[in-house]
């Protein structure tokens, strides 16, 4: 079982989309539970979460969060990012198998243009994050975010593509 965690700060269009998504791995036994890490939203955000079922955190810790999380494995998302098809069944199977960190694909159908790829940083949750709860829990520390986390172990890259949550932030 997976525990999908997000970090949102006035994010409500960009977390419903990814929500949305999550869905289908909740219906097939994968998402055990969801919870949001809020950062002072002033939006909707917090309705839209309710309203799929998830928790939505106002005050955290992110070892508190990682110790409460149904499943043994957590996948780390931006608000906004959308797994692609075929993820539910290779998550499921890599969770079972591989214990060492893991990445999906960059989605080749949504690329950043060419020049903004080679100016830009990739932020550490550009395309997702997954990693045993148990492996999160020795790697968080205190003050402690996702993006943080997040680049606090290497790991392996899944075929699963992911659409970045920049996609939606610039209409695309």
């Amino acid at each position: 079982m997976l525990t999908v965690l997000l970090e949102c700060r006035d994010n409500e269009q960009e977390l419903a989309h990814t929500l949305a998504v999550l869905v289908a791995g909740a219906v097939d036994g994968l998402v055990s539970d969801v919870i949001v890490l809020d950062h002072g939203s002033q939006d909707a955000s917090a309705a839209v979460a309710d309203a799929a079922g998830c928790r939505f955190l106002t005050q955290w810790s992110l070892e508190e969060t990682l110790l409460s999380a149904r499943g043994d494995w957590v996948m780390l998302l931006e608000a906004g990012a959308r797994p692609q098809s075929g993820w539910i069944e290779e998550v499921s199977e890599y969770a079972a198998i591989a214990g060492m960190p893991a990445r999906f694909s960059p989605s080749r159908r949504f690329r950043r243009p060419f020049f903004k790829r080679l100016m830009a940083r990739t932020g550490a949750l550009e395309n997702g994050y997954l990693i045993s709860k148990r492996q999160a829990a020795a790697l968080a520390r205190p003050g402690m975010d996702l993006d943080a986390l997040a680049k606090s172990a290497s790991c392996r890259k899944l075929r699963s593509e992911l659409i970045p949550a920049w996609v939606i932030r610039e209409g695309r």
